[in-house]
């Protein structure tokens, strides 16, 4: 009887259940997996509760031999780093418009695929021709983001942990600009950006609590009341759920909004910015 273990494989990291042997199998285990590609490499990521139900994307072949190891590190360190510099040399070669990222040669040998980036389509008809005919195996070209990228090539993110998008992040969504504005984050480009240089992840992952948190605070230019007087509200603190009120003496107040009252909201102000 088989069960189902999560693995993560390819230069993608993708993340997926396989069909494996009903034996234990640990963290961080390395396996030799099947997949819709072929045979790779893997690394046991979990046999998440729940897992068994989901339908397998291939099969646990077998835990990796010593054998396995030393191929392994072959392709990484030499057949990947060879096929990485010829193809460097013939987009130079033939003036195409592209950036070469990173070449995945696939453990069972039947596949190399090069990643790269492109403001738009190329024609590598010349180049794949010539790659063929040097490595004798199907090439795949694969156009990528600059998200894609980072996912590749990067580790951790500015705040010190690994990246979302290596970590657990599936698909990558775009993260629109109103998120940040939402949230009153600054919009300096460097301290709203990750290492791809787009908006963080995790400005959407805190959305929903601002939009949530953001309905209790009276609008911009509402009238409130509060223990010091009636004032009008000029700004507010979402995560300290607190309000700027300013009163009729020019001062201004920063208040718990325990203590502000709605008195009268205007029709059509909003609360941004």
């Amino acid at each position: 009887m088989a069960k189902n273990v999560a693995v993560r494989y390819g230069a993608m990291e993708t993340v997926e259940p396989m069909s494996a042997p009903e034996e234990p199998f640990h963290l961080g285990e390395a396996v030799i997996v099947r997949t819709e590609r072929g045979v790779e490499w893997g690394v046991v990521v979990t046999t998440r509760p729940g897992s068994e139900s989901a339908a397998p994307k291939g099969e646990i072949l077998r835990r990796a031999t010593d054998q396995d190891f030393q191929k392994y590190r072959d392709l990484t360190d030499n057949q990947e780093e060879d096929e990485y510099r010829a193809c460097r040399e013939l987009i130079t070669q033939y003036a195409l418009p592209m950036k070469l990222v990173r070449v995945e040669h696939l453990f069972g040998g039947n596949k190399i695929t090069f990643f790269f980036l492109a403001d738009g389509r190329v024609d590598f008809r010349k180049l794949v021709k010539d790659l063929a005919k040097r490595y004798r195996t199907r090439i795949e070209m694969r156009q990528i983001g600059v998200r894609d990228e980072t996912r590749m090539l990067g580790e951790y993110g500015p705040c010190g942990r690994d990246l979302c998008c290596r970590a657990f992040l599936r698909t990558l969504k775009p993260i629109p600009m109103k998120v940040a504005k939402s949230q009153k984050s600054t919009l300096d480009p460097a301290k709203i950006s990750g290492r791809c240089g787009r908006l963080k992840c995790c400005l959407k992952f805190e959305d929903e609590l601002y939009s949530e948190l953001k309905r209790n605070l009276p609008r911009r230019g509402a009238t409130v009341a509060t223990p010091i007087g009636e004032g009008i509200v000029v700004g507010y603190h979402v995560i300290n759920q607190t309000v700027n009120v300013r009163f009729p003496d020019d001062t201004e107040q920063t208040l718990p909004l325990d203590d502000v009252e709605m008195v009268e909201t205007p029709g059509e102000n909003e609360n941004e910015s």
